[in-house]
């Protein structure tokens, strides 16, 4: 399987093999829902709530006395059946909507989602947006670029959730040069899910090589490694946390010997 890939031009800049694994997938609407529905629900606030007769002010009171007074029985004001009482079965802050997910079914219905995008012609790959720099304008004339390719016209006429970009390695210049576009959302390659892929009319994947490796370890549920810069500052930081650590031990010998 093979796929074009775009420039910040919107012109080919050449092909890519795709995995069969990744985007040649059948479709399982019954997996797609159950994943899809699960992660709304886990992203659900619970804000409805409604005061039970025990959370209601006032009703410590006895009304009136039972018996001799004709009324019907009665132990507080705030019963539910009396105007002000508390709400019988109403909706509580407190109830729990979340559901446990599978690694396993995540990563597949991410598969599934992603083939279906890629045979809808949905799936834009671009070599590199070259943003050295935050520049909104730059970005969006990419985007106006690609729009003019067959297929593609809606990137630029659609006023919400018009594409997705997932960026192999995110940077601030990216994010921050997209950020401003409201029709496009930003998101890390590693961070791609169901939701997120569906809910945008188009997937554009820069830099296909990285971002198909990193896909590929997700499928065969490997940890990803950290960023190179990461690994970088910390063996910088060992050394550093030894020499101070060395400089309190001869403190506390000299203060000793004196």
């Amino acid at each position: 399987m093979e796929a074009t890939i775009y420039n910040a031009e919107g012109k080919s800049a050449g092909k890519v093999n795709l995995p069969e694994s990744i985007f040649g997938a059948a479709w399982n609407a019954s997996l797609i829902h159950q994943v899809v529905t699960s992660m709304q629900d886990n992203a659900r606030t619970n804000v409805a709530h409604v005061k039970g007769r025990g959370e209601v002010r006032g009703g410590g009171k006895k009304p009136w006395q039972q018996k001799g007074t004709g009324r019907a029985r009665a132990g507080s004001i705030r019963s539910p059946i009396w105007r002000g009482g508390g709400i019988t079965h109403g909706p509580n802050k407190n109830e729990v909507f979340a559901r446990a997910i599978p690694k396993k079914m995540r990563a597949k219905a991410l598969v599934i989602a992603l083939s279906q995008k890629m045979r809808d012609g949905e799936v834009i790959f671009v070599d590199s947006f070259g943003l050295e720099t935050p520049k909104t304008a730059v970005a969006k004339k990419a985007l106006v670029s690609l729009a003019k390719n067959k297929g593609m016209e809606r990137l630029t006429s659609k006023p919400k959730n018009a594409a997705l970009i997932a960026l192999a390695d995110p940077t601030a210049a990216s994010v921050k040069s997209f950020r401003n576009l409201g029709n496009v959302k930003t998101a890390s390659v590693r961070d791609l899910n169901p939701v997120s892929v569906l809910g945008n009319s188009y997937l554009i994947i820069e830099n296909p090589a990285a971002a198909i490796a990193i896909l590929e370890a997700r499928m065969n549920g490997k940890k990803l490694s950290a960023p190179i810069t990461a690994k970088a500052n910390s063996a910088e930081a060992k050394p550093k946390a030894a020499k101070q650590t060395a400089k309190k031990a001869v403190k506390k010998t000299t203060k000793s010997d004196k």
